[in-house]
């Protein structure tokens, strides 16, 4: 088993993370953490497990996590990966319960499970299952049409990571529902296991909160989707899923616009956000008959949705 831990950012948090990993049951692993160019001290922070032989640490230029992770695949050697991201920890049995899954049914390209949320405003053992959805069969169509969630901590089989071709480099976001989508498109299957086996840090300041960012990268990811899957039934799901991303998406502009005080540029982008709820609507109304206000209502609105750190948020 190799595990993959990037650490960009969050140096003051990877100590948890591998003495997480030192406490799983199952003990014959090896695990890569990749410094790829972080602006905090990493090495420092690995240096107190530099005496366990399982660990080492790859230190390269930043080129974006999904980059990162490639690089760390490429130096590691066992038929399984498992993804451990720095800021997050592995419950005892993560790895036990997970190779065992994988293991079971030759045609598993991965399997994900469930998670417990924590960090800032977060309730005590929430778990992710509770936001979003994971029962039932993984399917192409469910993951494409976001039926189904699955969750970052995964294993994946090495060949079959290697006949799709990893990470995909240029995507500065959501890298591992490209790579969910691309291994289901490519005829593998997958499955996940219903408890609770990692705990997933939600913090402020990470990548997952940043909404635009999200937005920008999951319009690639479908719109490579579509390309992929023409003339197959699938391919419907992801034209409906980019049409939707991509309308969020120049919402999400036309409120930035607005924040910043140029209603002009900003309200012809809000094109059929009334149809999404009534406060929309009462939003715009006021918006439109007090033009002066409108860019404070909306950070105030911004504020109150972002002490949840919901990533792409429908709103």
């Amino acid at each position: 088993m190799s595990v993959i831990v990037p650490a960009y950012g969050v140096a003051h948090l990877l100590g948890d993370a591998l003495a997480s990993l030192q406490a799983q049951h199952f003990q014959d692993w090896e695990a890569i953490v990749i410094d790829d160019g972080a602006p905090d001290d990493v090495a420092s922070a690995f240096e107190r497990f530099a005496h366990d032989k399982r660990l080492r640490l790859l230190r390269t230029d930043n080129q974006g996590l999904a980059t990162a992770r490639n690089r760390a695949i490429a130096a590691s050697s066992a038929p399984f990966i498992a993804l451990l991201d720095g800021d997050d920890l592995y419950e005892p049995a993560y790895l036990d319960r997970m190779l065992a899954a994988i293991e079971a049914d030759p045609s598993l390209g991965f399997v994900s499970c469930d998670a417990l949320i924590f960090g800032p405003g977060e309730q005590a053992q929430q778990r992710y299952s509770r936001r979003y959805p994971m029962a039932g069969p993984v399917s192409l169509e469910r993951v494409l049409g976001r039926e189904i969630a699955i969750f970052v901590t995964a294993i994946i089989r090495r060949a079959a990571l290697d006949q799709v071709g990893g990470f995909d480099g240029s995507l500065r976001a959501v890298e591992d529902l490209d790579l969910w989508i691309r291994l289901l498109a490519a005829g593998w299957s997958a499955a996940v296991v219903l408890e609770p086996l990692a705990r997933y840090r939600r913090r402020p300041n990470s990548l997952s909160t940043d909404a635009r960012s999200m937005l920008v990268a999951s319009c690639s990811v479908y719109r490579k989707a579509s390309r992929a899957m023409e003339g197959r039934p699938e391919q419907a799901v992801a034209e409906r899923l980019l049409a939707s991303y991509e309308e969020e998406l120049r919402w999400q502009d036309g409120k930035d616009w607005i924040r910043r005080g140029d209603l002009a540029a900003g309200m012809p982008l809000l094109t059929g956000a009334e149809r999404r709820s009534p406060r929309w609507g009462v939003a715009l109304a006021i918006m439109r008959r007090a033009p002066r206000i409108a860019g404070l209502l909306l950070r105030l609105r911004a504020w109150v949705l972002n002490r949840a750190f919901w990533p792409l948020r429908n709103g």
